[in-house]
């Protein structure tokens, strides 16, 4: 199935890039781009897509505006914001009015790809530094919460070798602490490819539909270190 995408961003030379790297991808189709909020709405009006990409600082109608509006009028388009900025405050305020994925803006292509791949499922994509900042601020809330006792249950690390493998479990320590596909596999001295099959046996086996998720419930089980 394509699956097809608008694109929305005021810098056009940034939004070119993108395109081309969708278009490496057979069953992507992007469909229009637009520069701001405003022509997004009538654009998804118009087209109807499965994913709109949508930078969130945009000089009329912003990402954020846009997407709280595109999700409540097109619930069936999938919105992923794209970003400089990785504050928790940003990505849960995004998160929060409907988006699905945040990116930021010095993302590869793989995370793109697998972003809207992703979204486009109905699952959620947040970049891996993103994931990292919110697991962080996850533990300072829970620590602030209920004190000190609960801090020291976070750091005590039980790995999930009933479940994982114990290079899974490497794989999910390093995607909680932030890492691409591409830093784990120099990490690991394994192929990228290798990462990504590691990574696909962590979901189904985590019964989970994204690394953000299995970050998440990595965090809540105290299988893995937040540093």
């Amino acid at each position: 199935m394509t699956t097809s995408i608008i694109i929305i961003d005021d810098h056009q030379l940034f939004r070119e890039g993108v395109k081309r790297i969708l278009e490496f991808e057979s069953t992507f189709q992007v469909v229009a781009e637009g520069d701001d909020g405003n022509e997004a709405l009538g654009l998804v009006e118009t087209h109807r897509p499965d994913v709109v990409i949508m930078d969130i600082n945009m000089p009329q109608l912003n990402g954020v505006e846009a997407t709280k509006q595109l999700v409540r009028q097109f619930p069936n388009t999938k919105v992923i914001i794209l970003s400089i900025h990785d504050d928790e405050n940003y990505v849960t305020h995004a998160l929060k009015t409907g988006a699905s994925g945040y990116l930021l803006k010095e993302m590869d292509s793989d995370a793109l790809i697998q972003a809207v791949k992703v979204v486009a499922d109905g699952g959620s994509y947040l970049h891996p530094r993103v994931t990292h900042n919110l697991v962080k601020e996850y533990r300072r809330l829970a620590s602030d919460s209920f004190g000190e006792s609960a801090a020291t249950t976070v750091t005590e690390i039980r790995r999930p070798l009933h479940l994982l493998t114990r290079r899974e479990c490497e794989v999910l320590q390093l995607l909680a602490d932030g890492q691409s596909n591409r830093t784990i596999g120099e990490t690991l001295f394994i192929s990228e490819k290798t990462v990504k099959n590691h990574v696909s046996n962590i979901l189904q086996k985590m019964n989970v539909n994204d690394r953000t998720q299995a970050v998440v419930l990595a965090i809540k089980n105290g299988w893995v270190e937040v540093k």
